[in-house]
């Protein structure tokens, strides 16, 4: 089986993490966003992932080669020299994605992170007889988002409607699909989008159905959906692998801190919250709903909560980051100081407090 990921472009939305690598390699719960969906692939029987994109290509590839070896799974690249939107990177990679097996394929969106039922969206498109599957999730507000409207009994889709203004339904396009390859010769080589253009078609008839996604689910393409995302992440990993958390008096709730990293005396930390690599937390830290990213230091008695720390960042003594500050790489914040909301760009030494949200040049 084949898959391909839309990577996409420039992930403006999660700078100034971007800045440093591209969107997918950023780091959530202490591996790059787009591993988590290669190994789901590769646990289902996936045998080459093609990436969709049209920005950086090649730090994406050299940062997967490690991977491709490590895993035992095959990962290409179909590079945009335009942004084809959604469905114009199916035409891009019509030769990789349709091999004559007649196999259908998986295609995601790089920003979503879930449980993955993909064997069970295997079992359902068999059932079905369709031409192509969908996943869809339940969210409390359809208005922000396309909502799918399908047949409840068996999952048939009748049509999408865009952020709409009048409640429809409340099951949303999750970003998951899998596909027969007859659906390549829908698609034409230009910028286009499969919810606008080849989705309906396939809808209008009939042949297009709608497995409702068990479990948690979110973007988490920009800073506040990413801890959100966190959360839901942790609290699935409770349920399916607890030994992977921490334990401890100095835990509160869901931690993941990875097993280089060194926590001093005194310190209390959680609920969730993930702490890459190498980290180094000194005695007395107070850590809640935030990210830690490989190669931090947080010094004495600083307390970091609903916040971002990119890659060999600094947080000194007893300073305070909260209310959503993303620390880009190698970002060192001084003894004693505040952030509320400040977005730092990388390698910058911040000595005085950013009293409201704003970004740091």
């Amino acid at each position: 089986m084949k898959a391909q990921i839309l990577v996409g472009g420039f992930g403006t939305r999660l700078r100034p993490l971007t800045l440093s690598v591209p969107k997918p390699l950023v780091d959530f719960a202490n591996k790059p966003m787009i591993l988590h969906q290669i190994e789901a692939l590769k646990a289902i029987g996936v045998t080459e992932v093609v990436l969709a994109i049209n920005y950086q290509p090649e730090v994406m590839l050299n940062f997967l080669k490690d991977f491709e070896a490590k895993l035992g799974i095959r990962i290409t690249c179909s590079q945009e020299t335009e942004p084809l939107g959604t469905a114009g990177p199916l035409a891009l990679a019509r030769d990789k994605l349709a091999d004559g097996s007649g196999e259908p394929f998986f295609v995601l969106n790089s920003d979503v992170i879930s449980e993955y039922p993909l064997k069970e969206m295997i079992e359902f498109h068999k059932s079905h007889g369709g031409e192509a599957s969908i996943m869809v999730t339940k969210v409390d507000e359809p208005s922000k988002y396309g909502v799918v409207v399908l047949e409840e009994a068996t999952g048939q889709v009748e049509r999408f409607v865009e952020k709409p203004k009048l409640f429809v339904g409340n099951k949303i396009n999750a970003g998951i699909y899998l596909l027969n390859p007859s659906v390549l010769g829908r698609i034409k080589l230009r910028p286009t989008s499969k919810e606008k253009e080849g989705f309906p078609k396939i809808a209008a008839e009939k042949m297009l159905y709608a497995m409702v996604l068990p479990g948690f689910w979110m973007d988490i393409g920009q800073p506040r959906d990413y801890i959100t995302g966190l959360r839901l992440y942790l609290d699935s990993l409770r349920k399916k692998d607890a030994s992977k958390l921490a334990s401890g008096t100095h835990t509160v709730g869901n931690v993941l801190v990875h097993e280089s990293a060194k926590i001093g005396e005194g310190c209390l930390i959680g609920p969730d919250v993930a702490i890459g690599p190498g980290c180094v937390v000194e005695a007395g830290v107070r850590l809640s709903r935030c990210t830690v990213m490989r190669g931090v230091r947080i010094k004495k008695h600083a307390c970091i909560s609903s916040s971002i720390t990119g890659w060999h960042s600094t947080v000194g003594q007893w300073a305070r980051v909260e209310n959503m500050t993303i620390l880009g790489e190698d970002v060192h914040v001084c003894d004693e100081i505040y952030s509320n909301g400040g977005v730092v760009l990388p390698h910058k030494e911040i000595k005085s407090s950013i009293l409201k949200p704003e970004k740091v040049m």
